[in-house]
This record gives structure tokens, C-alpha cells and sequence, in this order.
């Protein structure tokens, strides 16, 4: 089976920082906005080729299958993204933040 991070990833090592990365860069793009990965950049401090590859294992089940929308931004090369929680877990979601008000 393949690693889903590279043959050079040590669970050890690189798990918690790549967990956290992870819940930074999904829990920033929940929101519904449309957003650049230097947007992103900008707001997160890590590097475009990690939130790229963060942004692409979102939508994996594994990491809760989000659905990822991407367009371009006018008519230029520039791409921007967009990430929302898959709708079998939106009523849960609701219910989570119903409960937390």
C-alpha cells in the first residue's frame, strides 16, 4: 500500500505537525470563501506546495471527503478554492453548532 504522504514520511515525526496542517488549512477554508493558495499562504504561513497537497487529501474519505470546488479567478492562470463539508454531514454540523450557541 502506498503512503498517502511519500516514502519519506515517519508517523513519529511527521504526524502531528502534518495533523495540525491539516486542521489549520481545512478548519481556514471552511468558511465558504473562494481563496487563493497565497491567500491561503498568507493567512496560514505554509507553504503553497503543502496546502496544494492538503487541500487535494480533503477530498479523500480518509480525511472526510470534502467537496473541493475550484475555478479560476477572472480570466487569468490564477486558481482559487473553495471547500465545504460533504452533505451527509451538514445536519450533524448544524446540530454541533446549534448545541455550542
Amino acid at each position: 500500500m502506498t503512503n498517502t504522504f511519500g516514502p519519506a514520511y515517519n508517523e513519529s515525526i511527521d504526524g502531528p505537525r502534518i495533523a495540525r496542517q491539516m486542521d489549520i488549512i481545512r478548519d481556514y477554508m471552511l468558511d465558504s470563501g473562494w481563496r487563493t493558495l497565497a491567500e491561503i499562504e498568507e493567512a496560514t504561513r505554509y507553504p503553497q506546495a503543502s496546502i496544494s497537497a492538503q487541500i487535494r487529501h480533503l477530498r479523500k474519505p480518509r480525511f472526510g471527503g470534502h467537496i473541493v470546488n475550484k475555478q479560476r479567478r477572472g480570466n487569468s492562470g490564477l486558481w482559487e478554492y473553495m471547500v465545504f463539508v460533504p452533505a451527509r454531514d451538514m445536519r450533524q454540523a448544524e446540530m454541533e453548532w446549534e448545541t455550542a450557541q
